[in-house]
């Protein structure tokens, strides 16, 4: 089958029609032009501030009140004052008279399996184990065992040593070929022709002027110059700024004096005493005079014995100790060994087991055979009587 040269051609190369391309017309900025007007310096906060009169506010000081009961305080609470104690008799103890009295007897510790189970010692049965007939030899141990007499040793060949051989740098220069560039040449074939058809250049400079429908019937709406506004050349103000704030402006500085002393500089002494540390706290609110309330103790009502107590409770007073009952013992006396004998797996459920036929249930039958409808009582239920007699069916 001959190969068929590839003809270098795609899609974009068939259909792609160069335009010519023009430079950018780039849009020279305006120059800016100074104006005269002076800047105003104005401001909002100045425009629409309205200042005030400023007077001194007096300090709002509490009124001092100097009212001191001289009244004992009542410590009593409304649980003391309320409550009142129930005059009711103590209830005696449900105790039945007299104390316990251990018996004078010795506790023997014995049980029930001690007195009835007697040691019976040990059993003398009879030894099935065989006679050793083999007697110990008085030779040596001779250590040889198979594997060391039939063992051949052989002779170990020499390790082999790999020795590296030097490097070479070689003399023929590198060409920069590689395995793909050398195995996987082109296929030898003539160059691809360009399919493109021939487009002569136009001769005038207009653009793509074919019109289609759209540029017939929607024309395009005529753009007002677009409004920019006029940089205005910033002119420094030739008046000094005024850097004085709005509370330097409107705050009036009352035109006091500082406060003087009283005292004359020759009444003012160092205290050399110890410091007074009273305050108008402190001689306003005194503590009362106010003694310590004793706890309400009760006169006890429970009178307790001298005499230590018994530590006696229901279950020692009213136990009796009985004679233990040495009771009869009917268990067999042991036979002797058992003889080896193969279990027998018959029982006498698989020897007298006889099987039984299938018996289909009455209720199935919409008219049991055998029986007469009689009919229906309150619950709905249907009652037969047998044909031969006797109880009654319920269906």
């Amino acid at each position: 089958m001959a190969q068929i040269p590839m003809e270098g051609i795609s899609t974009a190369k068939r259909d792609y029609i160069a335009h010519e391309v023009l430079p950018l017309k780039l849009k020279e900025p305006e120059k800016h032009v100074k104006s005269d007007e002076s800047m105003d310096l104005t401001s909002i906060y100045r425009q629409d501030y309205n200042p005030h009169p400023i007077c001194q506010v007096l300090p709002c000081l509490p009124r001092e009140t100097r009212d001191i009961s001289g009244a004992k305080m009542d410590t009593k609470s409304t649980y003391e004052d309320d409550y009142v104690l129930w005059n009711e008799p103590k209830t005696e103890m449900i105790r039945p008279d007299g104390g316990y009295h251990p018996p004078e007897e010795k506790f023997d510790h014995r049980t029930v399996v001690q007195d009835d189970y007697l040691y019976r010692g040990p059993v003398a049965t009879q030894s099935c184990k065989p006679l050793n007939l083999n007697q110990k030899s008085k030779d040596p141990f001779e250590n040889m065992t198979n594997y060391r007499v039939n063992y051949v040793p052989h002779p170990l060949e020499k390790r082999y040593i790999h020795q590296y051989e030097k490097y070479k740098p070689s003399e023929v220069p590198f060409n920069g070929l590689t395995t793909h560039k050398v195995s996987y040449k082109g296929v030898p074939a003539k160059p691809a022709k360009l399919a493109k058809p021939y487009q002569p250049k136009p001769l005038h400079d207009c653009p793509f002027s074919s019109t289609t429908e759209f540029q017939e019937k929607y024309q395009a709406w005529p753009l007002h110059p677009i409004f920019t506004k006029k940089n205005v050349e910033y002119i420094p103000p030739v008046e000094k700024m005024d850097l004085r704030t709005t509370t330097q402006l409107h705050y009036k500085h009352l035109n006091g004096k500082p406060a003087k002393m009283c005292r004359s500089l020759a009444q003012l002494k160092k205290n050399t005493g110890p410091f007074d540390s009273s305050s108008t706290m402190k001689e306003d609110y005194k503590s009362w005079a106010c003694k310590r309330v004793k706890p309400i103790t009760h006169a006890p009502e429970l009178t307790f014995p001298d005499e230590p107590m018994d530590c006696l409770s229901t279950f020692r007073t009213h136990y009796l100790p009985h004679p233990l009952t040495i009771t009869k013992s009917y268990k067999p006396a042991w036979s002797g060994p058992r003889p080896h004998t193969l279990l027998d797996a018959k029982t006498i459920y698989a020897t007298s087991y006889t099987p039984k036929g299938i018996v289909k249930c009455l209720a199935s039958y919409k008219d049991p055979p055998g029986y007469i409808f009689e009919g229906t009582n309150a619950d709905g239920h249907k009652l037969y009587i047998p044909a031969s007699g006797g109880e009654c069916l319920k269906g």
